[in-house]
């Protein structure tokens, strides 16, 4: 299991576009993915359950891989994170 934080700087916060490109890289891997924040947690491979955790600029969010890439999963991830949000 890998697991980083992410503190989102993007002043909209995870709003619909960046939600979809993270749910369909989030579906690129076999791991599970979830993703935690505002005291809620969600699949990070569906769309609704991610913008329904209504994370806002200068929340913090904990990104969790599990599976067989979990690795890659992970690093692609906070990688996506740190450029879009």
């Amino acid at each position: 299991m890998k697991t980083f934080n992410y503190t989102i700087t993007d002043m909209l916060g995870i709003h619909a576009r960046p939600a979809g490109e993270l749910v369909a890289l989030a579906k690129t891997f076999a791991s599970n993915i979830s993703i935690s924040g505002n005291n809620k947690s969600a699949d990070c491979k569906r769309m609704l359950a991610v913008m329904s955790l209504g994370i806002k600029q200068g929340h913090t969010v904990t990104v969790t891989t599990e599976g067989e890439d979990e690795e890659k999963a992970s690093e692609s991830i906070e990688n996506f994170l740190t450029k879009a949000l």
